[in-house]
């Protein structure tokens, strides 16, 4: 059972709502700082635009949902200051909008028997960290997983990782293999688990 998101979270002006292109910007900020200060991903140079751009068009065409979590207060001061010079717009609010974290669905496998089956992700901010974005981020993902009738999600996580590990254990992912020693990055070892959902 899927435990309901908390309403007492400590971002009262947390606002969860579907990725538009204007926020390609903030997710690869978001991504970059990952590579390069954590293992959260398995990479070592930072993307560039255009490679996050390529990421958000390919996950919009093959319908996988992309979430980013926003401060809600902060989206509200820049469309009243913008109304307040010229009429303001719901993409004005989006494009000032500041963005805490992030969680997406990707394929697991590119092989058609796959299809059922996706592969989440959720990334918060580093200043956002421990402030229960995560679990605000993924219980809406779960959902949207459901919606597209997907029937199992895989998270990739890194051994070491255990805030991730809590976070998607308290959802219900279970471990289901450790792979050891299969990246390298920071002059050590790391070791990949993986979760499962069975939706």
């Amino acid at each position: 059972m899927i435990p309901q998101t908390p309403t007492d979270s400590p971002l009262d002006n947390l606002h969860i709502r579907p990725a538009t292109e204007a926020d390609v910007p903030g997710i690869l900020t978001i991504y970059n700082d990952a590579i390069l200060h954590t293992t959260a991903v398995y990479d070592y140079e930072p993307h560039t635009l255009e490679m996050r751009q390529s990421w958000f068009a390919a996950r919009q065409t093959e319908g996988y949902p992309i979430l980013v979590a926003v401060n809600a207060a902060a989206a509200s001061a820049a469309t009243d200051d913008a109304a307040a010079a010229l009429a303001a717009t719901d993409d004005a609010a989006t494009d000032n909008a500041e963005i805490l974290g992030y969680a997406a669905l990707g394929p697991f496998r590119a092989w058609a028997a796959y299809r059922y089956t996706a592969e989440s992700s959720v990334y918060v901010a580093a200043p956002a960290r421990g402030r229960g974005i995560g679990q605000r981020l993924l219980a809406p993902l779960i959902e949207a997983a459901k919606a597209r009738s997907l029937h199992t999600l895989i998270a990739g996580i890194d051994a070491d990782n255990a805030a991730s590990l809590r976070l998607h254990q308290r959802f219900g992912y279970a471990e289901v293999g450790h792979l050891r020693q299969v990246g390298y990055k920071f002059d050590r070892w790391l070791d990949l688990k993986f979760l499962q959902l069975l939706l």
